[in-house]
């Protein structure tokens, strides 16, 4: 990409841009800005459709302009300036699919990108550029001017994962609630959305040969109100799951803003919602499988999937049918879990013992690694990668797995150091539904003190890795566990504005943790936050909750103190 510094005296075009973009730069003397209006049309050019339908559905509903198809029509009258789509193969060869260039001058809007994906993001830029009004869903000041501030922006990611992953199994977020949140992650520029679908306490996506999956398993007759040592119940049954359908509009909807879709199913733990729909599934030579229900508290459960072929074939039938709603074009990684399996009903029972005898192996760690492997060759034999939480790094991983490092960074260092690839997620960083204070004002608190600054500062990439070892490192990605979200308004309070800060540290290429310019960032935070408001967005406010996102006398489980850097 051609370079351009500002020089002192010139004024930033971009002064308040999340994330920050890599190179900013003037044009000649004397340019002024690009007005858009009535009789502004766009240039779309080859692969660039879906960005110019884009523009027009969100800018141009906020703007209330009909940003005309150049090739279609006379435009109407106004300024006559363009934006102009184009996919720049030098940008691709230089700086990757995902870079973009920006020049504005008093005529023209030209957005370059080295793929689909650039020309996305940088139109992303341009909306940013329009204000915090150009975010709303219908203009709020009609006959208003729009304009462009003039200027040229290069831009390109750090990373090629920058992933939100949302748990909807704890609390189940209706299919609107996930569209919005895919716009959410595209309007911060991250590409990846690892979609947790099962869990003890409920199974979201309907698998037709299946049936009680979503049936039984789909729906709990209570919840734990706060963290499970709560005496609190919220009484009222829970559930909720997505039809084929729905999943395959999600996953649609995802891949019109080139977002990446990582499903997950989670074996061979986490898995009482499945055994309460199937009891076969479970260890029945150690307790009465019949007697379970969908989970309706929190933490782990010893109700574990039983080793056996029955067990296999139950889950090659489950992950059949979700390749075909999830394309690999979208969803090149299954996550299938194989986190907090405890392993207690498999020493007890004779069945899991005799496969471990048959298998030749030597403890029950082993035995989990053999469940991962089979599904990581069947996923293999059909074109698709397997990933995993840290854990199935235990008992040996299979060849191609890559790894998700929850526990902190050294299940990522090892799976790096052994070859395989990694997305780092350490819960001490970049788990938001950790607390955001440590004030008794906020809401069922978990975890560790976790500030906007704090997130800012965390960094992907350990310094102990060589540089062959980081370029394993294939991005961060950061994760939200709704125990203690009952609803979308804690989900955002929880997610924002933490997940701005994320999208910076996954996207710009910061320099080391002590040397980010917090300050920088809080001053553009300011226009951002007027941003998330026309969103919608229910972000915790910098002077802490509205007394209507607090929970007085919710027990939560704040643990105090700086989380250990492991």
């Amino acid at each position: 990409m051609r370079t351009y510094e500002m020089r002192a005296h010139e004024m930033d075009p971009t002064p308040h841009l999340i994330p920050r973009p890599l190179r900013t730069g003037p044009l000649p003397l004397g340019t002024g800005p690009c007005r858009l209006d009535g009789g502004t049309v766009i240039e779309a050019g080859p692969g660039t459709e879906g960005v110019a339908r884009w523009l027009r559905t969100a800018v141009g509903a906020a703007t209330g302009l009909p940003l005309a198809d150049s090739a279609n029509g006379t435009p109407g009258p106004g300024s006559g300036s363009r934006i102009v789509l184009a996919v720049d193969p030098r940008t691709a060869q230089e700086s990757g699919p995902e870079a973009y260039r920006i020049a504005v001058d008093t005529r023209t809007v030209r957005i370059e990108g080295g793929g689909p994906a650039g020309v996305f993001w940088g139109a992303q830029t341009l909306r940013q550029l329009l204000g915090p009004d150009a975010y709303r869903a219908a203009p709020v000041a009609p006959g208003r001017e729009w304009t462009v501030p003039p200027g040229v922006i290069e831009d390109a990611p750090r990373f090629t994962w920058r992933g939100l992953m949302l748990d909807v199994s704890r609390h189940f977020m209706p299919k609107d609630g996930v569209l919005r949140y895919l716009d959410l992650l595209a309007a911060h520029k991250l590409n990846v959305f690892h979609f947790h679908l099962t869990d003890d306490q409920g199974w979201r996506v309907e698998i037709k040969r299946h049936p009680r999956l979503t049936e039984v398993g789909a729906w709990r007759s209570r919840t734990k109100w706060g963290h499970r040592a709560s005496e609190l119940w919220d009484e009222k049954p829970h559930g909720g799951y997505y039809t084929q359908d729905d999943i395959r509009e999600i996953v649609a909807y995802a891949a019109e803003r080139h977002i990446r879709v990582v499903p997950e199913i989670d074996i061979p733990g986490h898995s009482q919602a499945a055994i309460a729909a199937y009891p076969e599934l479970g260890n029945t030579d150690v307790i009465d499988t019949t007697s379970l229900s969908v989970w309706d508290t929190w933490g782990i459960t010893a109700n574990v999937l039983a080793p056996t072929d029955n067990t296999l074939r139950f889950y090659e039938g489950v992950f059949e049918e979700l390749l075909g709603l999830f394309p690999a074009a979208t969803s090149p990684f299954i996550h299938i879990g194989g986190d907090e399996c405890l392993k207690d009903q498999w020493r007890q029972s004779p069945t899991a013992q005799a496969r471990m005898r048959e298998l030749g192996l030597a403890d029950e760690d082993q035995l989990q690694s053999w469940f991962i492997r089979h599904f990581d060759r069947w996923l293999t034999a059909r074109g698709r990668r397997l990933i995993g939480w840290d854990e199935i790094l235990e008992g040996g991983l299979a060849p191609g797995a890559a790894v998700s490092s929850w526990r902190g960074y050294a299940g990522g260092i090892a799976a790096a150091r052994a070859g395989h690839d990694v997305v780092m997620c350490p819960e001490q960083h970049v788990y938001l539904d950790h607390r955001q204070a440590a004030g008794e004002d906020e809401p069922m608190p978990i975890g560790y003190v976790r500030t906007l600054e704090d997130v800012y500062r965390f960094e992907p990439v350990p310094p102990q890795l060589t540089e062959e070892e980081a370029a394993h490192v294939l991005g961060t990605q950061a994760n939200v566990w709704t125990e203690v979200m009952q609803d979308a308004a804690r989900v955002d309070y929880q997610v924002f504005p933490r997940l701005a800060a994320f999208a910076e540290v996954a996207w710009s290429s910061l320099p080391a943790p002590a040397e980010r310019d917090y300050a920088d960032f809080e001053r553009r935070m300011a226009e951002h936050y007027r941003r998330l408001d026309a969103l919608g967005v229910a972000y915790r406010p910098p002077g802490g909750p509205h007394p209507w996102q607090r929970r007085p006398g919710v027990l939560g489980r704040p643990i105090e103190g700086a989380p250990p850097n492991v």
